[in-house]
């Protein structure tokens, strides 16, 4: 390993969490080094021995070795949460699956959802996923309270704007299927975007499953149940993100012209 290296990047390598959820363990205290509640942006170095809530991670550089690359499509179930936070006193998708090695999820699906998400061990998928710029498309199945109109379709495909999150939503798909259900594709993923937009709407939703993620889908995969990607399902996945990072380069010097 580098001389010093960051210790959210080094927890993420090893295949512990994400980088952004070892820097939110970090601000609640639940990271040590050495003995000593870790800081933001801290770095570790060789023979620093780091413990992640409650459990020894291990020592910087001691026999350090890179975990199997996994990477899981997951059936979560509703009322299990993608965090390790205690404030929903839930259940973790983490201790949910018990999966043999350290493994984490890549982005959210809150509490109420249910449906497909991603989880892994790789730090450098994670980031090439949750990069909204890239607009990756993720497709989800609803229901709500009342009838879906021609005019609610169009408000939703339009884009809203969100008062609480001061953002307008960027145009996506919607289609009918169903007296009170739709499909929606979008390509950002705003706080509870799907709800809030409803909410923008006078409605409120009932059911909420994500079936897709990119080229990856949910299929007949039963809840609570997870396969591992590989093959040309992962290959394909890989060149997806080739591409959208190759178009956002090209698009950011197009706009530093």
């Amino acid at each position: 390993m580098p001389v010093e290296e960051r210790l959210n990047k080094w927890l993420s390598r090893m295949g512990v969490c994400s980088r952004r959820e070892a820097d939110r363990l970090i601000e609640e205290g639940k990271i040590l080094v050495d003995g000593r509640p870790a800081v933001t942006g801290q770095k570790v170095s060789e023979g620093q021995r780091v413990v992640c809530g409650g459990r020894i991670v291990g020592k910087a550089g001691e026999k350090e070795k890179t975990p199997r690359q996994v990477l899981l499509a997951v059936n979560k179930p509703r009322g299990i949460v993608c965090t390790t936070s205690d404030k929903d006193r839930a259940q973790n998708i983490v201790e949910f699956l018990a999966y043999p090695e350290r493994i984490y999820p890549i982005g959210r699906l809150d509490k109420d959802s249910q449906g497909l998400l991603l989880m892994t061990n790789q730090g450098d998928l994670v980031n090439k996923i949750m990069r909204c710029g890239n607009g990756h498309e993720k497709e989800y199945e609803v229901t709500i309270d009342r009838p879906v109109t021609e005019e609610f379709l169009k408000k939703m495909a339009s884009g809203l704007w969100l008062a609480e999150l001061e953002r307008k939503t960027l145009p996506c798909k919607v289609r009918k299927t169903g007296d009170k259900s739709f499909s929606i594709i979008l390509t950002q993923g705003l706080n509870r975007q799907i709800r809030r937009m409803c909410e923008a709407c006078g409605c409120y939703v009932r059911t909420l499953k994500r079936v897709r993620i990119m080229n990856i889908h949910l299929g007949n995969l039963k809840e609570g149940s997870f396969r591992e990607i590989t093959g040309e399902e992962y290959r394909t996945l890989l060149a997806q993100l080739e591409q959208s990072k190759s178009l956002s380069e090209r698009d950011l010097r197009l706009k530093n012209k």
